[in-house]
């Protein structure tokens, strides 16, 4: 019980400090290792460490690096142009051809970060302007 209410004392005051949430959770566990007798100096950094050295949680920067690249290069234009022509003039077809051009990337890249990515940031001021 004395844990749970350190626990919370300390989530509340970082939180009311103006801490970001990952840097608060941090400090609540070493308020809690200190608070607790449990205190080692290296045990923070080495679960910071596994919790990182994660392949999927590393593939995601680059897979919006190729995301960014290929908005860059035009095929993200390309890719929406084919759904227009896909799609037709159907009312509401920019959306539709958001769909089908999401499915084509689904098919390319294989990671739905990179695809939006690499739709939105073509899309939206797209879909703003037509309304």
């Amino acid at each position: 019980m004395e844990q749970l209410i350190y626990f919370f004392g300390s989530l509340g005051v970082f939180l009311a400090l103006g801490i970001p949430i990952s840097l608060v959770l941090v400090l609540c566990s070493i308020v809690l290792m200190f608070t607790g007798g449990m205190w080692d100096t290296m045990t923070i950094p080495n679960i910071m460490v596994d919790g990182a050295n994660n392949y999927p949680l590393m593939a995601i920067p680059f897979f919006v690096f190729a995301g960014e690249i290929m908005a860059a290069g035009g095929l993200s234009k390309r890719v929406v142009d084919l759904a227009q022509l896909i799609i037709g003039r159907v009312k509401g077809g920019l959306g539709y051809a958001a769909i089908i051009a999401s499915i084509i990337f689904a098919g390319l890249m294989g990671s739905s970060v990179g695809e939006a990515a690499a739709l939105g940031v073509l899309l939206l001021p797209m879909m703003k302007r037509v309304g």
